[in-house]
């Protein structure tokens, strides 16, 4: 069957415009999209959060003032151990002494945090002893918030980002995070929380705030979610589907299995066992940036087949 999901992105008031009357043309803002959003959290499960306070650029850690080594470990630590590496900096930023980093595990739910009195000392870490348990470092038994706000790569992430980060800040002052990049600057204001991955597109200040107190609770919010970050695309929109039709519970049963245009995923739904089938075609090219003039197509997404969901 089609799905067209009650939980696709729809874009808050308040966007930029030149508004009627204007000789102009309104001004291409990206996050005018009604493209839906599920599906598009970020896949990566492990990531690495380094606070980081100076100017951020369009590639924040190689355009940094981070010393040649440390980029070069950075580096490292995505193309050996798959680390997603994130810069992230307080709200109104700071010069952080200590610097304070977190490592993020999402498929075991691992979260844990240390801090360095300089990036230079974070060559004498070992991830992958991380990885196996052999190193550990306190454990962050609350959530993360993590709102993307680099103005350099997307003007709508900055100018609807911060209000965001403000308010989670406000009530969530340890727990909250600018960082430089969740992809899909389209889907602005975009955040997300860990270690649920929960990823949030077009929410305004106050619908963040009652996403993050849902999430808290163990509780799915209502706003519009791209996905679970940590879980493959199709995953992500076959577990949007069948909380549409009321699960409360939902495991992903990993592999997914693809054949041509239609992947098959296995999940557990409030204790039964449930198998989503999701067509994965392309849009025509479109714009998805507001700093970037050239068009691609996206992956579109759409649940054919799936199993009843109990109850209903």
């Amino acid at each position: 069957m089609d799905w067209t999901p009650d939980l696709s992105a729809q874009p808050p008031s308040g966007r930029v415009s030149s508004g009627p009357g204007s000789a102009q043309p309104p001004e291409f803002r990206c996050s005018n999209t009604t493209e839906p959003a599920p599906g598009t959290a970020p896949t990566e499960t492990r990531w690495l959060l380094v606070e980081y306070a100076g100017s951020w650029g369009h590639a924040a850690v190689e355009e940094s003032r981070l010393g040649d080594a440390v980029k070069r470990w950075l580096a490292e630590q995505t193309d050996v151990y798959d680390f997603r590496v994130q810069l992230i900096r307080r709200h109104k930023g700071r010069t952080p002494v200590p610097i304070t980093l977190y490592l993020a595990d999402l498929t075991v739910g691992r979260i844990e945090v240390t801090q360095v009195q300089e990036h230079d000392e974070l060559l004498d870490l070992d991830l992958g002893a991380w990885l196996t348990g052999e190193v550990t470092f306190a454990p962050w038994n609350r959530p993360l918030w993590l709102v993307c706000t680099n103005g350099r790569r997307d003007r709508c992430c900055a100018e609807l980002g911060r209000p965001v980060t403000a308010a989670l800040a406000a009530q969530w002052p340890e727990e909250t995070w600018e960082t430089t990049h969740l992809g899909g600057h389209r889907f602005a204001p975009t955040w997300m929380g860990l270690p649920s991955g929960l990823t949030l597109a077009h929410t305004d200040a106050e619908a963040a705030l009652a996403a993050a107190d849902a999430i808290h609770r163990d509780e799915f919010p209502t706003v519009s979610v791209r996905g679970r970050a940590g879980l493959p695309a199709e995953a992500q929109v076959a577990e949007l589907h069948v909380r549409h039709e009321g699960a409360t519970e939902v495991h992903w049963q990993p592999p997914v299995e693809t054949d041509g245009e239609f992947t098959t995923v296995r999940l557990h739904v409030d204790g039964e066992p449930t198998t989503v089938t999701v067509r994965t075609t392309k849009s025509q090219p479109r714009r998805l940036s507001c700093g970037d003039l050239k068009t691609k197509p996206v992956p579109v997404f759409d649940v054919v087949d799936a199993g009843t969901v109990r109850g209903r």
